[in-house]
């Protein structure tokens, strides 16, 4: 009965413990994408010890539910709704895009910043930001990829497929805005442009 007792009062003492520690976790992440961001929109090379491990990168809104204010929930959030549906291809495309948008001129120094921007004015350049529509996440597992992407991508580990890419839109979407880019990629899902140089 004594050792019955004893394991309960362990088993309690460790169901406690374990969200500090995801909340811990996920402090830490927040803390390293900031640090993260900021090299990446300055082109310069994360030092080691401030990449985010996998781990780390899944504590931060696990299932998609919590507000979108960090740089992690953002990226994945924008990966996720951008690409719902599309392949792994599709997803890093997306990640890419916010990414090369991060510090250029006339674009924000934050990945929440890029996602964001235009929805003062209702002109969204993530449609899913201003769409009117709940932004938590349907798909657990489809979220899991979006966020393992948005963790590669902050950590510029993520090879851009886009070709320097500012701008994308569906396949099926016909629009006259891009007559002034160049196209540099095509996806299953997207075609991608940049400024004329």
């Amino acid at each position: 009965m004594r050792c019955l007792a004893s394991f309960m009062c362990l088993a309690v003492l460790l169901c406690n413990a374990l969200p500090a520690h995801a909340e811990t976790v996920s402090a830490r992440a927040e803390d390293k994408a900031q640090v993260l961001e900021k090299k990446a929109a300055s082109d310069t090379p994360p030092p080691p010890q401030a990449t985010l491990s996998k781990t780390e990168v899944q504590a931060v809104d696990p299932a998609g539910q919590e507000s979108v204010d960090d740089a992690i929930t953002c990226l994945a959030r924008t990966v996720y709704w951008e690409a719902k549906g599309g392949s792994e291809t599709n997803m890093e495309a997306v990640a890419s895009v916010v990414m090369n948008r991060l510090g250029r001129e006339g674009y924000a120094n934050t990945v929440c910043g890029v996602v964001k921007q235009g929805s003062e004015q209702k002109n969204c350049q993530f449609s899913w930001w201003c769409d009117g529509r709940a932004d938590q996440v349907q798909e657990e597992d489809r979220y899991q990829i979006a966020k393992a992407i948005a963790g590669k991508a902050l950590n510029q580990q993520l090879r851009d497929t886009t070709g320097g890419a500012l701008y994308f839109h569906d396949h099926r979407i016909t629009t006259d805005w891009t007559k002034r880019y160049r196209r540099t990629a095509e996806t299953d899902k997207f075609v991608f442009y940049a400024p004329r140089t």
